[in-house]
Order: C-alpha cells, then structure tokens, then sequence
C-alpha cells in the first residue's frame, strides 16, 4: 500500500502555508474529525514495514564515523558511512580513501 502525501490543512488555498504537515487543531476542523473527502491525516496505521525501518532511503543502515577505526568496524553489505561533522579536511580525505579501499559507502561526500 502507497502511503500518500500528507498536505497541510486548506495548503491550496493559501501559498504561504506550503505543503509541510502541521496538525490539525480547530474545534470544527473536518480534517481533524476525518469527514470524507478532506486530505488524509497521518496516524499509526500508515508505519512502514519493520525491515525497512530507520534505514536510509538507500536501503543501508546509517552508522555515525568519527575516525578510521570507526570504519574498519562496518561491515560494508549492509552498513554505510556517515562522516561526522567535527571531523577536518585532512582526516577526512584520509577516510575516504580507506572507505573506498574497504568498499564501503559514504553518505555524505
């Protein structure tokens, strides 16, 4: 089953509200009470399946690198790397060029 878009409530009728989802709030709101043909709210039935839970859109689970000995632990079929954010130039060439080496994937280059 496709999950649709959730839309910010009355998003075509004013630009400025843009398409992000906000809840719903208003005492008579009929997105709010579910009245047929009002855009679909977000509730618990729309989760997605348990295998692909907290993965990254690329299908590899998101593990956070703080250095090279950080990397040689992932294991590179179904772990990718995400280099932190605190780590400089230098070392950060340094790792991937090890990355590249071990055939592991970099999620931000």
């Amino acid at each position: 089953m496709k999950r649709p878009k959730f839309r910010r409530q009355e998003w075509h009728r004013y630009k400025k509200l843009g398409e992000k989802w906000r809840k719903t709030r208003g005492k008579t709101s009929k997105t709010r009470r579910y009245e047929g043909r009002k855009p679909a709210m977000p509730t618990i039935g729309y989760c997605s399946p348990k295998a692909t839970k907290g993965l990254h859109p690329s299908g590899y689970q998101d593990v956070l690198v703080c250095n090279v000995k950080d990397l040689e632990n992932l294991n590179p079929e179904t772990q990718a790397g995400r280099i932190s954010s605190t780590v400089g130039l230098r070392k950060r060439e340094i790792m991937l060029e090890k990355a590249d080496e071990l055939g592991i994937k970099i999620l931000n280059q």
